[in-house]
């Protein structure tokens, strides 16, 4: 594997520069003074950014791109062997490594780094601990998987102690990591196009848990099943938390709320208890009670950095949230429209839990499946999930790396949503579903727009018509 000097900065491409964690990267090296250029298959918002970033980008990726000149090239999970470029990569002998083991030997330069798992929230979490971060004056360096309003994207280049960023079990890509403090927020059934099942999983995550050093600690929620088995033989600390004064083992978590409550946006207000003693109360302003259990992680991790407690509670209290998760867009015709980017059952019965809090006439949800695989795997949680809302709008499946070899469509969970007795639509066409939805959605309702494809520009074109 080729091996990067950070204090000698080379020129490196990046193909599939247009991805949210590729281009996080390609902006820190740039600004580390590395020769920045890259590829994606189709221009964005993102690719526009790293162009005025500085940093050339090819859209359209041809073997043409690729010249002698290049000293590294880096690729993600969705570029296969038969991508021009990575032919013309091979045939010109040009060192290759993947986005995560990049990654992994830019977190060695680092004091501190902070990678944050878990087959949900991540991105929060992730941004939640930069937020302390930030408000601490530690001046860290962040990749997250989205858009935070306070650093103004999603990411930071900061000073050489703390390093932030979200840890994919994808591909097993977050083994190539070296964290000093790492953290599990759950373990569930996920990506089965490359995991065989949820005894594969948990041992892909009990070894990142045991990349942690001896001197690191491991931050990991208390709910997850038989978690003890994931931390085994350990070195490091291990650091528990979880919603709950008592596990159902009996045992305590080391961090756990008390005395809950929502207000009219179903953001929540809680006490924090440490190992018995009260830390102090946050008072949320993102929705969900999911978010208590990622603010106690990230509370964990600020004492692990020796921040300031009323520093911390007060940074949690000031967070907003990132783009798509949760996200208020506007409201049109009386309708209020939020995004957010649950594509996992889990995902989507906690964005639904925080919505059924607030105040509407009728909840309507637009959901975009991603990807074949994970449909065919979750068809009927899908189902049992959504049926939560009024009435549900499906999209076509948003493809993303895969072939759709299982023959699956959105509209086998609509038939599934069906048959729990309630509305459901299938509209193979944007252009359909809005005109459904001008049609039907009246004043005082709510509308989700909802998966990890480009299905929030549903609710972008609505307001836009205003």
């Amino acid at each position: 594997m080729e091996h990067i000097d950070f204090s000698r900065p080379c020129k490196i491409y990046f193909c599939g520069i247009g991805g949210i964690s590729m281009s996080g990267i390609a902006e820190i090296l740039k600004d580390a003074g590395f020769d920045v250029s890259g590829s994606d298959r189709s221009e964005s918002e993102v690719t526009d950014n790293l162009v005025k970033h500085g940093i050339r980008v090819f859209i359209g990726q041809r073997a043409e791109n690729i010249q002698d000149d290049i000293d590294v090239a880096v690729f993600t999970a969705a570029i296969h062997e038969d991508n021009p470029e990575y032919v013309e990569l091979r045939k010109r002998n040009i060192p290759m490594l993947s986005r995560a083991q990049l990654l992994g030997q830019m977190m060695k330069s680092y004091k501190v780094p902070i990678a944050i798992s878990g087959t949900h929230g991540k991105t929060t979490t992730t941004s939640l601990i930069s937020q302390i971060l930030l408000e601490s004056g530690k001046e860290p360096t962040i990749s997250v998987g989205g858009m935070m309003p306070s650093i103004g994207g999603n990411v930071r280049v900061g000073a050489k102690d703390y390093f932030v960023l979200e840890a994919c079990e994808y591909t097993n890509s977050f083994l190539e990591f070296f964290p000093r403090i790492g953290v599990i927020l759950n373990v569930e059934e996920d990506h089965m196009d490359f995991f065989k099942d949820i005894d594969d999983i948990r041992n892909s995550f009990a070894k990142f848990a045991g990349l942690l050093p001896a001197d690191g600690a491991l931050v990991i929620n208390s709910a997850i099943p038989e978690y003890r088995k994931l931390t085994a033989g350990l070195g490091c600390k291990v650091i528990t938390y979880g919603m709950e004064e008592k596990c159902a083992d009996g045992s305590a978590p080391d961090y756990y709320p008390g005395d809950i409550s929502y207000d009219d946006m179903g953001c929540a207000s809680f006490k924090v208890y440490r190992r018995g003693d009260l830390k102090g109360s946050v008072v949320l302003r993102i929705p969900g009670e999911h978010n208590i259990g990622n603010a106690l992680a990230a509370i964990a991790v600020a004492d692990e950095c020796g921040i300031d407690n009323d520093t911390a509670l007060s940074a949690l209290s000031k967070f907003t949230g990132t783009d798509r998760r949760f996200q208020y867009k506007g409201t049109t015709g009386g309708v209020r429209i939020v995004d957010d980017y649950a594509h996992h059952p889990t995902e989507i019965r906690a964005s639904l839990s925080a919505a059924l809090k607030l105040k509407y006439n009728k909840l309507w949800v637009v959901f975009q499946p991603h990807t074949y695989s994970r449909t065919v795997a979750f068809l009927k949680d899908f189902a049992e999930a959504l049926s939560m809302a009024d009435t549900v709008v499906l999209a076509d499946i948003y493809a993303a790396r895969e072939v759709n070899t299982w023959g699956i469509s959105s509209d086998d969970i609509r038939k599934e949503i069906e048959k729990l007795g309630k509305k459901s639509y299938y509209f193979p066409s944007f252009e359909e579903i809005e005109i459904f939805l001008l049609k039907n959605c009246i004043k005082d309702d709510l509308l989700i727009t909802m998966g990890a494809g480009d299905v929030y520009k549903i609710g972008e074109d609505l307001l836009g018509r205003e």
